[in-house]
This record gives structure tokens, sequence and C-alpha cells, in this order.
């Protein structure tokens, strides 16, 4: 973490590299996000809501989703996806935004994966009137993750502008006790 608070980490190609390519890597998470969503539901809040709650009335009867697929489901998504939320926003603290912006980019990123989440149960045990907090938290959380990772790019794109004193600027050398 050093090497990220002091502004190390624009004079080291490697850290750069490294963090231009994972935030690549999670673009194509953004982009597989929306065909997960895609290949499962619609923006309609009844097909939401029948993939929770099935749909007796079908061809075939559709049953409500097995508590167990759902736990297993939330489970992974719980851990990979506090992982991940970790991460980016970890990394936003050393971009050169304002720190009540930071602040809520953070909380949002986190309180949309948490509704996005927790939204298919509260549509399965709640009601179908929750299918509308499950699209608009995915939706929110898609924006944020976009948001997060461009701004991130710019940054790894863009090191100079990371909020930090040049080396050998006044400023700098202010910090470190040499002017």
């Amino acid at each position: 973490m050093r090497v990220f608070n002091n502004g190390e980490w624009r004079r080291q190609d490697l850290m750069r590299l490294i963090l231009g390519l994972f935030l690549v890597y999670m673009l194509l998470f953004w982009v597989t996000n929306w065909v997960l969503w895609a290949t499962k539901f619609s923006f309609d809040p009844a097909a939401v809501a029948t993939y929770y709650r099935g749909d007796p009335a079908s061809e075939f009867g559709a049953p409500p989703r097995p508590v167990e697929a759902m736990a297993e489901s939330s489970h992974m998504h719980l851990f990979a996806m506090g992982m991940l939320l970790l991460t980016l926003t970890h990394l936003v603290i050393f971009l050169p935004l304002p720190m009540r912006l930071k602040g809520t980019l953070v909380v949002g990123t986190f309180l949309c994966a948490l509704l996005e989440q927790g939204s298919g149960w509260l549509i399965r045990f709640g009601g179908a009137g929750f299918a509308w907090l499950k699209i608009g938290s995915f939706l929110g959380l898609q924006v944020v993750l976009l948001g997060l990772v461009v701004a991130l790019l710019f940054g790894v794109l863009r090191p100079t502008q990371n909020g930090n004193a040049e080396p050998g600027t006044p400023a700098a050398l202010v910090r470190r006790g040499q002017a």
C-alpha cells in the first residue's frame, strides 16, 4: 500500500501494467454481467419475479427457485463481490476526487451490490413487488462498476493526475521534509 499512498506506482510500469490488466479484466466481468442478466431475465418485473417465484400456471409448472440454489448462489456471490468491491473501492482512494465523492462511491457501490444480491431473496419470500428493486439495483451496480473501472483506467493511463505531488516538485519535497 505504501506504493499507492506515496504515488510511487506512477513510476513503476509493472504496477501500472498489472492495474491496467486487472481493469480490463473487470471490463470483461462487466460485459458478462449483462450477458448473464440477458440469459436469465429481462427488464420486465413479471419475468424477474417468475424466475424467483416460479409460475405454476405455466406449461411445465415452473417451481419457485429452491432455497438451496439461492443459498449457494449467494454464498459465492457475497464472497466474490465483496473481494471485487473491496479491491475496486480501495483503489478509488488514490484517485484525485473529493473525499465526499469517494465516500459516496464506496457506499453506493456496496449498497447496490447488497441490494442486487438480497433482492432475489426478497422477491422469492417477500413478494413479486421487489422485482423492481432487483432491476434497479442491477442497473445501479452496473453503472457504478463501469464508472469505477473507467475512472481507475483513467488514473492508470494518466498517472500524473492521481492527486499526488510530482516527484521533485516543491509540494513533494515539502511532504518529504526536504524543502
